[in-house]
């Protein structure tokens, strides 16, 4: 059985209620507006049409993604996922200045309310579907490492919070008549979903440029420090890229010179294997075979060595700093 393929499946299925759910909530939301002719209801169904247009982005990335290899796309098609949740971000952000737009629009103008008590009803049933949905897309995307889960998430929890923003003012003008309290709180609103489209846009863009994971090296550098053997001197020129839930490792491993290509081969295949079974996502490495050099012998933990040229000195500590260095380790 293809677990990955059966992640993606369930990734898609996932989506494609969202979307379908952006779908109906819109719809709910158009009704309120008409109901109550609220300003700040008419900005939450606007970033309502942001929902929908990126449900059905994350779907058609999510099936793009799940595309296998090909010879135009040796990586596979994962990096779209950073694409398509760039954009996203993008729009919530734009949303976000819709709504401030409308804010100082009805503070400007002015604008009477009506039958807020069922829009309230309406209303509060939408951010109980938005916010149970996020909660679970932000989960299954953390649990199967899809940027386009949790970005969608985000999104939906995030309309959550302006949405009760918009119940809030409803309620407060509904009893106090105080008209322009609704405009008020959709502007704060507004600036904040303009700060969670950036932060999710800052994260895509980290994606798509190959920005180093902090918290991915550590936990990799940690697990080898952990398991390492007296044979593997050292491990440099690390990089770690993301494809979407996929991830590429590339590293050089150097190993005794006098070893035979099947020692040698055998001994990274070690290495592989440790990563491949303490990774929960999909790993392809690219590991170079290094032979040791004279400057290795104070660090190589190897004490029956045959063809030690200097004494041993000190046994080297695998951090971030030193395994991605591009060359390999030494005592100083």
């Amino acid at each position: 059985m293809n677990v990955q393929k059966t992640h993606n499946k369930d990734k898609l299925a996932f989506q494609k209620l969202i979307a379908a759910f952006g779908v109906i909530l819109f719809i709910g939301k158009i009704i309120a507006w008409k109901l109550t002719n609220s300003d700040a209801v008419f900005s939450d169904a606007m970033e309502s049409i942001v929902n929908v247009v990126s449900a059905f982005m994350g779907l058609y990335s999510l099936h793009l993604a799940a595309k296998p290899k090909d010879e135009d796309h040796p990586y596979g098609h994962g990096k779209v996922e950073f694409v398509t949740s760039g954009i996203e971000g993008a729009l919530i952000a734009i949303a976000g200045v819709m709504i401030i737009y409308e804010g100082v629009h009805s503070l400007l103008v002015g604008k009477v309310l009506n039958k807020l008590d069922l829009g309230i009803w309406i209303i509060a049933g939408t951010a109980i579907i938005n916010y149970l949905l996020g909660y679970i897309s932000i989960k299954k995307g953390k649990a199967e490492n899809s940027l386009v889960l949790i970005s969608s998430g985000r999104h939906l929890q995030s309309d959550t919070i302006t949405t009760l923003g918009v119940i809030i003012s409803l309620i407060i003008v509904y009893f106090t008549k105080i008209y322009w309290i609704d405009s008020v709180v959709a502007l704060v609103f507004g600036a904040y979903i303009i700060f969670v489209g950036y932060k999710i846009v800052r994260k895509s863009l980290s994606g798509i440029m190959d920005e180093q994971d902090p918290d991915l090296l550590n936990q990799i550098i940690a697990l080898l420090e952990e398991n390492r053997r007296t044979e593997w001197i050292d491990v440099h020129n690390m990089k770690i890229q993301q494809f979407g839930a996929s991830l590429h490792i590339d590293a050089h491993i150097t190993l005794p010179w006098y070893y035979s290509l099947r020692e040698a081969h055998s001994e990274m295949e070690k290495v592989i294997i440790l990563l491949a079974k303490n990774t929960k996502r999909s790993v392809e490495f690219n590991f170079h075979m290094d032979d040791c050099r004279p400057v290795s012998c104070p660090v190589c933990q190897i004490m029956n060595c045959p063809a030690r040229e200097k004494d041993f000195v000190k046994r080297v500590q695998w951090t971030p700093e030193n395994v991605t260095r591009v060359e390999k380790h030494t005592a100083e």
